[in-house]
């Protein structure tokens, strides 16, 4: 199985595409960014064919990142993102 195969909704993973996909494995959230991939949660591999699967669908996914991030000209670092702090409108 490769993340190119069709996720949720019908379309594929693209990494850094978008601000919205949201992939789990597991209970592994993978969510894309425009400038970050945020993996948060956890996934059991275990060692059967249901982890052998997971560890499939796992490993597509990141091959997918790393040949995106291997296609660039990176910056040594992203810099820190411009916060700005907004008045409360429930007060």
């Amino acid at each position: 199985m490769t993340s190119k195969k069709k996720e949720k909704a019908g379309k594929p993973f693209v990494p850094y595409a978008n601000e919205a996909d949201v992939v789990h494995v597991g209970d592994l959230m993978i969510e894309n960014r425009l400038d970050r991939i945020t993996l948060s949660g956890d996934v059991d591999l275990t060692l059967d064919q249901a982890g052998l699967a997971l560890a499939r669908r796992l490993h597509a996914l990141l091959c997918d990142v790393v040949g995106k991030l291997e296609g660039q000209d990176l910056p040594e670092r992203l810099p820190p993102p411009d916060v700005q702090q907004v008045d409360n409108p429930f007060n």
